[in-house]
């Protein structure tokens, strides 16, 4: 009988691949998150007894210890990590198999996950929404909103389906579309002093009360590489990793950098202004991005293409003040 094998930094498991059945991972899977068995016995409605002897059983089949008994439960051993890790994958793609079947090019239909970094996300998810509802309305979309790094590292896994990326660097398992070039701004409070300026010297950052996202981060890369470059060293008072922080800190008197889209709302109602920065001036490349490992590639491919159709029609009409790339 054939033989399978699966495993990271050294740990093997071997199998015959036909030993194991779905319910079978999903007993263990479960047995993992719960930490205890008794508890995944009551939420797989399985009897205790019965889960424990499959337990019994998948162990002996693949020769190797999963899991730790002890007093208040049990642990995953390094063998039981991998095997849970490959069995979620595995559970993941065969949950996904019937709605892959009714999707068709023509009508889409199925869950898609969509990564937009937290500058886009206020102003892209409504429309976005109001298009799919429109021309897909078999589609259910789950929109993730998070700093572009992790959006970045999501994508490179597979959790997502398709995303927003800025500075989008070549990997595997993606495709993706260079969309245009957004230009950074200093935002400040309508009552800063800041706010009457009609642009600001790059070189003037070092001695502005700055509040910018934690490294590693897109837009801290963009701003440090060019201040790098320009021999100016930028001094920042707080790292914030929230967009909303940042807009009370900058209510409080700090300024931050950010694409104008990020904070059209603010700009809107006065609240915030959105001042040139010159000489130079930073900037970053949005990329459209679809992930290969995607269990519906036909609603990603759909999901891509109205992305993309959504960002170029709030630029051409204004909303959304970028650059198209051809």
């Amino acid at each position: 009988m054939a033989r399978t094998s699966f495993g990271r930094s050294g740990s093997k498991i071997s199998l015959r691949s036909s030993a194991l059945d779905l319910k079978q991972l999903r007993y263990v899977v479960q047995i993992a998150e719960s930490g205890n068995v008794s508890k995944a016995a009551e939420i797989l409605r399985v009897a205790q007894p019965s889960l424990s002897l499959q337990l019994k059983w998948v162990e002996e089949e693949l020769g190797v210890q999963l899991l730790l008994r002890h007093a208040r439960g049990v642990t995953l051993t390094d063998e039981g990590k991998t095997f849970v890790e490959y069995a979620r994958r595995i559970i993941h793609e065969m949950d996904q198999i019937p709605q892959v079947l009714r999707s068709a090019e023509d009508s889409p239909k199925g869950l898609i996950t969509i990564g937009l970094p937290m500058s886009a996300c206020r102003g892209l998810s409504r429309p976005l929404i109001e298009a799919v509802e429109k021309r897909y309305p078999g589609i259910r979309l789950h929109i993730v909103e998070a700093m572009s790094g992790y959006l970045d590292e999501w994508m490179q896994s597979g959790k997502l389906d398709v995303a927003l990326l800025y500075d989008h660097k070549a990997y595997e398992n993606v495709a993706w579309t260079e969309m245009m070039t957004e230009d950074l701004s200093v935002i400040a409070g309508s009552k800063s002093k800041f706010a009457g300026f009609d642009k600001i010297r790059f070189n003037a950052l070092p001695e502005m009360p700055l509040v910018l996202p934690g490294r590693p981060n897109t837009l801290r890369n963009v701003l440090e590489r060019l201040a790098s470059k320009n021999d100016i060293d930028i001094r920042v008072a707080f790292d914030c990793d929230s967009l909303s922080a940042l807009l009370q800190l900058v209510r409080a008197g700090y300024v931050t950098i950010l694409p104008s889209f990020a904070v059209s709302e603010e700009i809107e109602r006065k609240e915030v202004r959105a001042i040139p920065l010159v000489n130079p001036t930073p900037s970053w490349t949005l990329s459209v991005v679809l992930s290969k490992l995607s269990a519906n590639p036909h609603c990603g491919r759909a999901m891509t293409k109205l992305l993309a159709e959504t960002i170029r029609t709030l630029v051409e009409n204004g909303r959304w003040n970028a650059r198209l790339g051809n």
